[in-house]
């Protein structure tokens, strides 16, 4: 799923922020811990009173992807990339 791989990859930067500061990451990983606090925000932690459909968790999805560079999104196909990349 490229969602939580994508995720994945804000453990790294978190990492290597904590080694040379955050001012001094590349900006893809400053992309990407900008991603993994949205991530975390808006996806990861819906509320017990939150209701969504499954339609609006894709979209969701889709959104919080977008932040990424398309070439990032590797383990999605071109063609659902063409039609929900809002990038």
């Amino acid at each position: 799923n490229q969602l939580f791989a994508s995720y994945s990859k804000v453990a790294d930067a978190v990492s290597l922020a904590s080694v040379i500061g955050e001012d001094e990451l590349s900006d893809i990983d400053k992309l990407y811990m900008q991603f993994g606090k949205r991530f975390e925000r808006e996806f990861i932690a819906q509320g017990s009173r939150e209701s969504r459909s499954l339609e609006q968790t894709l979209d969701m999805g889709w959104q919080v992807l977008s932040m990424l560079p398309r070439s990032e999104l590797s383990r999605v196909s071109d063609k659902l990339l063409d039609r929900y990349y809002k990038g």
